[in-house]
């Protein structure tokens, strides 16, 4: 796949999530902000209220340190894409 579409295809699962309007398990939802911010190269610190959040939300992002953006996107995609396709 090259770059332009692994782009689109991630932008695509991106918007795909936030149209959802059901509630997303969490760890599933820990998963898709490691992925999005590996993926976007934001190195932002978690900014929840909450340090129990934030501390699984580094947990997620430190588990993921060694893969590329590229990875990323694809294992984002590939999260959502089998998320829509066994919820039922």
């Amino acid at each position: 796949m090259n770059h332009e579409t692994l782009d689109k295809e991630f932008e695509e699962a991106v918007e795909r999530i936030n149209n959802y309007t059901e509630p997303f398990p969490a760890d599933f939802l820990l998963r898709l902000y490691a992925y999005y911010k590996r993926a976007t190269n934001n190195y932002d610190r978690p900014g929840s209220s909450r340090p129990i959040i934030n501390a699984f939300k580094t947990n997620a992002l430190f588990q993921i340190k060694n893969i590329t953006p590229e990875e990323a996107k694809r294992m984002y995609i590939e999260l959502v894409n089998n998320y829509f396709l066994y919820r039922k």
